[in-house]
Formats: C-alpha cells, sequence, structure tokens
C-alpha cells in the first residue's frame, strides 16, 4: 500500500477476526487469514502498521503485514492486552493477575517479549488492568512504569536494571510527553488531609531537589485527572473531575480544566458555560487546543495558548471532538445518549462542510490519510444493530456493513500509518459521489397531549441555540504573555472597569451607556477565581461594599447614622482594595 491508497481495517467480532482492504476497494484482505470463531479477543497493530499481533485463546501471534509472514507465536491463552513498543522493538503482553489458593503471590503477568528473536526480556507482576502497559519514549530510549506509587525509568530496554526513580509521596498517574528529546513526564499526586491534588512537570532526570520541577500546579476537587501532551511537548492540559458533584447540578460530577506550560505558566481554562466537560483534544499544530463543555445543549469553543477562545462553535448536541491527523479538519459529534449528529468543520477557515448523522455510533476514527471516517456501532455498548460505515469527511457514506441480527462487532479500528505517509490536501466542501445511498435519520416527532393535537404547532424551544462567532479579534495575539505582563494587564483592565463604575456611581441621573462588545474577560465585574474559598471571601466583601453604599444612600438623604454604621463607611477603601488584590490573584 503506497501513500495514495489508505490502509487496511481490522474487524473483530463474533464472526471472528479479519481484514478489510482500504477505499476504495473494501474487499477482504489476503495479507491476514481469517481467524473464525469467538475466541479472538484481543488484536493490536505497531505504530507504523507494519507488524500486527492477535490472540486467539491458545496463543498470541505475530505477523508482517508487508511480506504476510507469521514472525512468532508464544502460548499466551489467557491474554486480554497486547501493544507494541514504538520502533517495534517489544511486544507488552497482559493477562489477569491470579493468586494461587494456599495465599502465596502469583505468577509474573506482564510480558515483555523481543520481537526480532521472540524471547521473553521481562516478567513483571502488574495487578491492575489500568495502565498496564510500560510508557515508551518514541526513540524508545527511555521506558516508564508506575509501580508502588513511584515511576521507575529503563533505558534503552534494559529491564533488569532501574536507570532511574521518581518518588513524591503518592504518584497515582503519570504521562511520558511525545516526541524527541529533551523527555517530559507529568506526574499526578492526589490530595490528602485537607492538602490539595497537584499536577508536576519534569524533565529527565532533574527530579531531585525542591525546585526540579519545571512546573507545577495544584487544584482541590479532584478525584481523578487526565493529562494530554500536546505534540511538541511544550504544554499539558488536566482535567481535573470529583466523582460527585456537591451542588447536585451534575450527575457526572463536577469537572475543571487546567493548561499547565513547560516554561512555568499555568492557568484555570475559564469555560464560559457552566456543567460537565466531555470532551478536551490538541490541534496536532501545538497552538490550540478545542474543549466541548456544558449542560446539553453543550457548547464547544477553540482556544489559544493563552487559554483565551478564538472561535465558538455555539452550542449544539455534541460530547466529543476530533481532529484530523493533519489538524485542517475538526468533527464534533453527539454518540452515546446522542444520536449521532457531526459536524465537520474546516477550522483553518472556520467553516462548516458537512453534517452528517451516524445514528448509535460507539465508536469514531479518522483514518491516516485525513480524508476519510470510521464509525461503528459496537457490543457490549450497544448488542444490536452492529456494524460499520467508511464516511468521506464530506458527508457520504462510501461503504457499509451490518453484521446479521444473530452476530456482534466488538471492535473496529484502521491500520496505522506514521505521520507524513499522506500529504495533507485541500479541503473540499463538494460531497464526494458515492454508490451507497444516504441515510435520513428518522426525526421522531414530538409527543402532543389529546388537547393540543388538532390545534396548530407552535414552535417552542427547550434551548435557545447559540450560533457560532469567531472571537479573534478580542483574543488578540496568540503568544502567551509572561505572568508579570498577565498580573499588569489584570490590574490595568481592573482600574479602569473601577473607574467606569465609579463614574456612573456620580452621575446617576444619566444614563447608563451600554458596555463594549470586547470587554475584557478578566474585570473586577467577573469574580470567577476557580478556587471555592477565594470565590467566598469575594462575594462576601461584595455584601459588605453593599451595605456600606445603602448606608451611604441614607446618610444623603439626612439620617443620623449610628456610630458602628459610620465606623462601616469608612473601612470602605480597605474593602475595596482587598477586593481588587483578591480579584487579581495577589
Amino acid at each position: 500500500r503506497g501513500p495514495q491508497t489508505p490502509g487496511a481495517r481490522l474487524v473483530l467480532g463474533s464472526e471472528g477476526l479479519y481484514m478489510v482492504n482500504g477505499p476504495p476497494h473494501f474487499t477482504e484482505s489476503t495479507v491476514f487469514p481469517r481467524e473464525s470463531g469467538k475466541n479472538c479477543k484481543v488484536y493490536t497493530f505497531s505504530k507504523d502498521g507494519t507488524l500486527f499481533a492477535w490472540g486467539n485463546g491458545e496463543k498470541v501471534n505475530i505477523i508482517s503485514v508487508t511480506n504476510k509472514g507469521l514472525l512468532h507465536s508464544f502460548d499466551l491463552p489467557k491474554a486480554v492486552c497486547l501493544e507494541f513498543s514504538p520502533k517495534n522493538t517489544v511486544l507488552a503482553t497482559w493477562q489477569p493477575y491470579t493468586t494461587s489458593k494456599d495465599g502465596t503471590a502469583g505468577i509474573p503477568n506482564l510480558q515483555l517479549y523481543d520481537v526480532k528473536t521472540g524471547t521473553c526480556l521481562k516478567s513483571f507482576i502488574q495487578k491492575k488492568t489500568q495502565n498496564w502497559c510500560p510508557s515508551w519514549s518514541e526513540d524508545e530510549t527511555l521506558c516508564a512504569r508506575n509501580v508502588n506509587n513511584e515511576v521507575h525509568f529503563f533505558e534503552n530496554n534494559n529491564f533488569n536494571t532501574i536507570a532511574n526513580k521518581l518518588h513524591l509521596q503518592k504518584i497515582n498517574d503519570f504521562v511520558l510527553s511525545p516526541g524527541p528529546q529533551p523527555y517530559k513526564v507529568a506526574v499526578y499526586v492526589p490530595g490528602s488531609k485537607g492538602a490539595p491534588s497537584f499536577v508536576r512537570l519534569y524533565q529527565y532526570p532533574n527530579f531531585a531537589g525542591p525546585h526540579a520541577a519545571l512546573a507545577n500546579k495544584s487544584f482541590f476537587k479532584a478525584d481523578k485527572v487526565t493529562m494530554l501532551w500536546n505534540k511538541k511537548a511544550t504544554a499539558v492540559l488536566v482535567i481535573a473531575s470529583t466523582d460527585v458533584d456537591k451542588t447536585g447540578a451534575s450527575y457526572y460530577g463536577e469537572q475543571t480544566l487546567h493548561y499547565i506550560a513547560t516554561n512555568g505558566e499555568s492557568a484555570v481554562v475559564q469555560l464560559p458555560k457552566n456543567g460537565p466537560i466531555y470532551d478536551v483534544v490538541w490541534n496536532s499544530s501545538s497552538t490550540e487546543f478545542c474543549a466541548v463543555y456544558g449542560f446539553m445543549p453543550a457548547k464547544a469553543t477553540i482556544f489559544n495558548l493563552r487559554c483565551d477562545p478564538v472561535f465558538d462553535f455555539g452550542t449544539g448536541p455534541r460530547n466529543a471532538a476530533y481532529y484530523s491527523p493533519h489538524g485542517h479538519i475538526l468533527v464534533l459529534a453527539g454518540f452515546g445518549n446522542l444520536r449521532g449528529q457531526m459536524e465537520v468543520w474546516d477550522v483553518k477557515n472556520y467553516k462548516l462542510i458537512s453534517k452528517p448523522v451516524a445514528s448509535d455510533s460507539t465508536y469514531f476514527a479518522w483514518c491516516p490519510d485525513g480524508e476519510h471516517i470510521l464509525t461503528a456501532t459496537c457490543a457490549p455498548r450497544l448488542r444490536v444493530n452492529n456494524g460499520y460505515k467508511i464516511w468521506h469527511y464530506t458527508g457520504s457514506i462510501l461503504h457499509k456493513y451490518d453484521v446479521p441480527s444473530n452476530a456482534e462487532l466488538w471492535q473496529v479500528s484502521w491500520q496505522p500509518f506514521l505521520d507524513g505517509v499522506f500529504p495533507a490536501k485541500t479541503v473540499t466542501y463538494q460531497a464526494v459521489p458515492s454508490e451507497v445511498p444516504s441515510e435520513e435519520p428518522k426525526v421522531a416527532t414530538a409527543y402532543r397531549p389529546p388537547a393540543l393535537r388538532n390545534k396548530p404547532i407552535t414552535n417552542s424551544k427547550l434551548h435557545e441555540e447559540e450560533p457560532p462567532q469567531n472571537m479573534k479579534s478580542q483574543s488578540g495575539n496568540d503568544k502567551p504573555l509572561s505572568k508579570t505582563a498577565l498580573k499588569n494587564q489584570r490590574k490595568h483592565e481592573a482600574k479602569k472597569a473601577a473607574k467606569q463604575e465609579a463614574r456612573s456611581d456620580k452621575s446617576p441621573d444619566l444614563a447608563p451607556t451600554p458596555a463594549p462588545q470586547s470587554t475584557p474577560r478578566n474585570t473586577i465585574s467577573q469574580s470567577i477565581s476557580g478556587d471555592p474559598e477565594i470565590d467566598k471571601k469575594i462575594k462576601n466583601l461584595k455584601k459588605k461594599l453593599k451595605a456600606i453604599e445603602q448606608l451611604k444612600e441614607q446618610a444623603a438623604t439626612g439620617k443620623q447614622l449610628e456610630k458602628n454604621q459610620l465606623e462601616k463607611i469608612q473601612k470602605e477603601t480597605a474593602l475595596l482594595q482587598e477586593l481588587e488584590d483578591l480579584e487579581l490573584g495577589i
């Protein structure tokens, strides 16, 4: 397969495991003979798509996709997870950990095999499925795994010697940075006994000393976190989640989004709508990220590295975002308990390309060519209407396969290719011709009570939908500001807002002038710091200042004030200063 032909797809289900050729043929591939039966439960491709491994309930086999030859076969009947290292040197396999009946420790269940020779390089005990696989750097110089709440580092695939350890009080999770040296690692330590949780960024191997960390961000309200490095390894996005929302506003718990850069800068990403954070994704350019958030209908916004909004897609039925491999197209989708509506956007020009509907989809993946999309309905998420579709991003269905009603589809995926194999093509808006008829989704009519059935229908909406909006004019330059510059900018904006407030107080007889459209987000009137304690203090201060205003009005009408009321008025300047300091985070 050359750069012109997108790769194969692997299909796994109750009909067995088989390979299908990519567009435009969609025929069953001869590279991999179909493995029939229901015992095939796991498969994986290497990162470059040249090797393929699968487990059939008896053995784990490795084949070369390029020359169709069987390379190795290992007796691992219980293997449920497989993963190749980035340069195809090692195959990692994992099977559930078991202890013997007499209570003695079980045998190692994580194996690392040399792909060239087939020998087992090392075996470890790995009890949990979560983060079972060691993490490699892209050149395989470094490999790391979390052991007893500390990160162990191995160099050049020598697993008999621990080259380095990163030890903090209790490391719950870590993520190695992508790309070449210098290698960086993001670690998460959950809070305990009233102390906050924190995420720290380190550069390998500089772990010693109190100032070794490149950046540190601490926060309350975190039972678990998701850490996302950008492709250039300059920044990490952290989604901090709590299992329960104590305010009772959300069934999904509570989420906050934090930005941490390797230069030490950090910020809370201010999301304009309350509610869950469904998805956050980096663009491959590493300069922008998209967040899908807020109670339904959800908002979707692209932010720059200053965490300023660049483009707002308005509201809609969506809970996921997927950038194409080249980063020039973005798909916003509503899967799971939503109807499967997709919005395909050209993010260079912020134009809508198409709005296809993939009903009942449980899986979505871009083809490495950046042209084609795979959607699937898989068991056990949904056990009926299983099957998959291949789309062109302009909305055309190019291929469709429905499994028989008595069968299930478990997994389907594209054959991977390395970046750069497929060149980026110009975005087209014209739907690509297809022999597969397009499906019009069945629109369920809303229930109408008998009393209203003979009356005219009124278009009443439950939610007012917000249209897309370009925010670039407000966000300005993409270059991140330094901490000092950011603080000075906020101080300047706060003083400006305070002056405006004072002016409107002095001239009550004049009609208030409307606020300009590009009002800065960090003004004094907006007091959401992300820290509940600070917000509480701000609220109390505003309450006191409001009471002082009322006392001043009473005094102006000639009313005699008590001594303690006069003392309250004298404290106004100090309270205003304290409020300004809290707003600016000083």
